[in-house]
């Protein structure tokens, strides 16, 4: 993996939350952008509902031992794509990230693949469903930029955004693990990295 060089000199913190602007380089950015092919290709990207029976706007995959799921059942992580295949495992390149800026002793069991387009959006929410909240969960940011937008444990209250561009990661750990969090809007057109645009946030988790 080919980081920017010197990747730590301007870490940025938003309300608790870490982020390395620039952390993969453009070179690391396509290399990883080919891991996600072959993932995806063994387990394609589809449309989740949400308990209620909305279309979630973002499209998901999964890699790692569990993907993290929703349906009219619930929220929860399953070990199988919704075509029944097992998930593919994580790319050395992504768990090699995690190693970087994790700061846990535990590798992640799931790498949550999310497509934004258009006017794809995440809502605020909190990343509760794991058993173990002392290690974090890293986000990594390619292709179009993503206004990220981060709250308080509590919801409700002030917020803070950002905008995370291409090759920027994310650390949301300690008092900030469970700070409710989502993306507000892409910005198209802001990165040439996905055929056909878009954006690709990969979020590490341990689950278990």
């Amino acid at each position: 993996m080919s980081l920017s060089s010197n990747p730590f000199s301007a870490i940025l913190t938003l309300r608790g939350v870490t982020i390395w602007p620039g952390l993969l380089s453009p070179a690391a950015q396509a290399a990883l952008l080919g891991e996600l092919r072959d993932v995806v290709a063994r387990a394609p990207f589809y449309q989740p509902v949400t308990p209620m029976g909305q279309q979630m706007s973002v499209r998901m995959t999964a890699a790692g031992r569990f993907g993290w799921f929703t349906d009219r059942r619930g929220y929860r992580y399953v070990d199988h794509h919704p075509n029944g295949a097992a998930w593919p495992a994580i790319p050395a390149s992504v768990l090699a990230i995690w190693r970087t800026v994790a700061d846990c002793p535990r590798d992640p069991e799931s790498c949550l693949i999310n497509l934004y387009r258009g006017a794809a959006r995440m809502g605020l929410h909190q990343d509760r469903d794991e058993a173990d909240f002392t290690c974090p969960v890293v986000s990594i940011s390619l292709g179009d930029d993503g206004l990220f937008r981060v709250g308080n444990v509590a919801r409700g209250g002030r917020t803070q955004s950002v905008w995370l561009r291409s090759g920027d990661v994310a650390v949301m750990g300690g008092a900030a693990r469970l700070a409710h969090h989502g993306i507000d809007r892409i910005r198209p057109g802001s990165s040439t990295l996905l055929d056909g645009g878009g954006r690709i946030n990969l979020t590490l988790r341990v689950v278990t």
